[in-house]
């Protein structure tokens, strides 16, 4: 059977299975709680609307607030028990996707994708207690995490990329995959969960994975050509396992100039904080529009979902643009963070339903950080270094996903009966910290495509030279979008 070198297909079916199930599970751990809680059925019907005043509103309200508060720490939980183990295994299996084969990181996380669905199904299914949930998080994250997932996808275009500007845009069109794709199955959620319930969308999330799996393991081809157990390696002596991995994330920073240092780790503390304060405002969005006064339906809910994958779209093609006319990266990544900002503080004084779809346009471009910063620290690192950095970045990013959603959800069950805008606000207020830090990028002003690297090989070294003999543009300039590969 002939092999493909694209890695898109896994990349849409997977965020097409995902999607299809992520909103539904809040939804159904809200539903499972306030029966609980309130020995009450769950108010489905379009009819009937669960803030609507009765004689016993006082009672509904203390309910809203008992429920949300719970499916918060419900969300706290989980996250907190999965954060380790999948860190970790982040961690080894993209850096090991250098010397053993960028499809282990796809295909674990697929398998622990499939078992956490078919637990749902099975919990869903014979109304097991809902806390087995948190169980079968955790062995999941035992198989990695989306993070696995899309650093060894990034890692492997990374392999088939040389050219800056080709890397940029297809990182970025897996960026826009995601997003049409988790638009349609958002938008198919709500009614699919009205007309037939929970276990049909979890069923048919399930079978989407053996898919993917089945394409990622017999058709999609391998990028890197595993070392020899009895041969020598390109990298010198042969290391025990555990040795070549840490050897191999240390060398990003140890063959790299003291100004290449500099500006790589500013340039993850950008990745990083901009991460724990997006997805931690926007992990609160589902819970904020169950509550009182907004009380969206599951058809809502999944129209809400649908809008806000289109900001994938919108910045792949803001990306797009932005490249075409040589826009520099930097101002790129300055109007990501100022899209998200501008958001997150309208979605906190958001109190009708028109308000809270309008939110939604501030946001389109609120993706563009991610696959230009991508793409930035991919070029500062030499060719052989491109899965040790994406296992530093998807570590670095489960890390501060997985932190700050339950920050977040701990700091949104405190003050949900004050003020449920509050952690959208203090999201906004933390993206201050990103673009300090982008602004000492701007200060350093680092050729990072002319600085000497440090103790490299010489296969290495003369890969680098061959590759930026006519490449001396800086990170500011705007013609550096259109540069090859560098490293330092």
């Amino acid at each position: 059977m002939k092999r493909l070198y694209l890695v898109e297909p896994v990349v849409a079916l997977y965020a097409f299975s995902s999607f299809l199930i992520y909103p539904l599970v809040q939804q159904y751990v809200y539903r499972r709680l306030w029966e609980q809680l309130t020995h009450t059925p769950y108010p489905v019907s379009d009819n009937t609307s669960r803030c609507a005043p009765s004689n016993i509103s006082s009672n509904h309200t203390d309910f809203h607030k008992d429920v949300q508060k719970q499916a918060s720490l419900f969300s706290l939980y989980s996250e907190l028990l999965t954060t380790a183990p999948s860190l970790v295994v982040t961690l080894v299996l993209v850096a090991y996707s250098d010397r053993g084969g960028r499809k282990i990181t796809i295909i674990m996380p697929l398998i622990g994708t499939l078992i956490y669905t078919t637990t749902f199904l099975i919990v869903s299914f014979f109304e097991l207690n809902i806390y087995l949930l948190i169980g079968a998080s955790f062995l999941s994250s035992l198989f990695g995490g989306i993070s696995t997932f899309l650093g060894g996808c990034f890692a492997y275009i990374a392999d088939l990329c040389h050219d800056d500007r080709q890397k940029t845009l297809r990182m970025a069109g897996v960026d826009m995959m995601i997003g049409l794709l988790s638009g349609v199955a958002a938008i198919s959620t709500g009614y699919f969960l009205r007309a037939a319930g929970f276990n049909w969308p979890f069923l048919t999330s399930a079978l989407c994975q053996c898919l993917i799996l089945i394409y990622a393991v017999f058709i999609l081809e391998e990028t890197v050509k595993k070392t020899p157990v009895d041969g020598g390696t390109l990298d010198g002596p042969q290391r025990p396992t555990l040795r070549q991995l840490v050897f191999g994330l240390c060398q990003i920073f140890a063959r790299a100039s003291s100004r290449c240092k500099r500006v790589l780790a500013l340039l993850m503390i950008i990745f990083t904080s901009f991460s724990f304060a997006y997805i931690g405002g926007i992990s609160l969005v589902t819970l904020y529009e169950l509550n009182e006064p907004l009380c969206w339906t599951e058809i809502l809910i999944g129209y809400g979902s649908a809008a806000s994958t289109t900001v994938f779209l919108t910045s792949f093609a803001g990306v797009s643009v932005f490249t075409y006319c040589g826009v520099p990266r930097l101002l790129i990544v300055t109007l990501g963070i100022l899209s998200v900002a501008s958001g997150l503080i309208l979605v906190a004084f958001a109190k009708t339903t028109v308000l809270m779809f309008v939110v939604r346009i501030p946001m389109l471009l609120s993706i563009m950080p991610f696959p230009v910063l991508r793409s930035v620290m991919s070029k500062i690192v030499s060719k052989s270094e491109q899965g040790a950095l994406f296992a530093y970045l998807s570590f670095l990013e489960s890390l501060f996903n997985n932190v700050g959603s339950a920050v977040f959800n701990s700091i949104y069950a405190a003050t949900v009966g004050w003020y449920p805008g509050f952690a959208f606000l203090l999201a906004a207020g933390l993206l201050v910290i990103p673009l300090a830090a982008l602004g000492a990028v701007a200060l350093i002003g680092l050729d990072v495509t002319t600085e000497p690297r440090k103790a490299e090989d010489s296969t290495s070294e003369e890969d680098g030279r061959a590759e930026n003999d006519n490449d001396t543009s800086p990170l500011l300039n705007p013609s550096s979008i259109n540069g090859s590969a560098a490293p330092c």
